[in-house]
């Protein structure tokens, strides 16, 4: 998907979507406080850096990093539960793809020290714009979350995440990669919007 027909898009959505973001914003601050969003430096590159926004779904520690492992699970508050299973926890990245950070479609942006930690293979992910959702995304988020849940330390998420989750992950972006195109992305959109899983493109056999 261009540029062009992403920022058109955004801003459509955008302009729908105001009033509902309005509205889960007051619902946020009143049933769990400050802050509303939650903000994090995530990575568009190899080398460059922004600032990814979402709906905060998790109680407030001091030091948010890390992937969420079964230790942080009781963080998560009741609406956040419910924000994270309707996704509407990720309206707000219409702010980040309107900016240009992340498209619709694509790898999902990773932390910077995952970046720095696997340069081959972050150095073969990002060479597409990271989006919302992709392929990773709706084939493997289920498998991670339950991965991630069996997790009791922070530790130990982080090495799941880094041994399994990570290298699974990045299979998964790299097809997509190979076979990216308008059409295909808009079929993850909505099976991202319905909750459905995608055909998985298969390599096409040499004759």
């Amino acid at each position: 998907m261009s540029r062009s027909v992403e920022f058109l898009l955004a801003g459509l959505m955008a302009i729908i979507l105001v009033p509902v973001m309005a509205i889960l914003s007051v619902v946020v601050l009143l049933v769990d406080g400050r802050p509303v969003f939650f903000t994090q430096s995530r990575m568009k590159s190899p080398t460059e850096s922004f600032t990814l926004v979402k709906f905060r779904t998790l109680t407030v520690v001091e030091d948010e990093d890390g992937v969420l492992g079964g230790d942080k699970l009781a963080r998560i508050t009741p609406l956040g539960r419910i924000l994270r299973k309707s996704r509407m926890d990720e309206l707000p990245q219409l702010w980040n793809i309107l900016r240009g950070d992340i498209g619709f479609v694509g790898p999902r942006p990773p932390l910077r020290r995952y970046v720095e930690r696997f340069p081959e293979i972050y150095g073969e992910v990002l060479k597409g714009r990271p989006g919302v959702t992709g392929l990773a995304t709706l084939l493997y988020h289920g498998k991670e979350e339950v991965l991630m849940a069996q997790c009791r330390t922070g530790e130990e998420a982080e090495a799941v995440y880094e041994r399994v989750c990570i290298p699974a992950k990045a299979r998964l972006d790299l097809l997509y990669a190979k076979h990216k195109s308008p059409c295909l992305d808009l079929r993850m959109i909505v099976a991202t919007l319905w909750r459905r899983l995608p055909p998985v493109p298969r390599p096409q056999r040499k004759l």
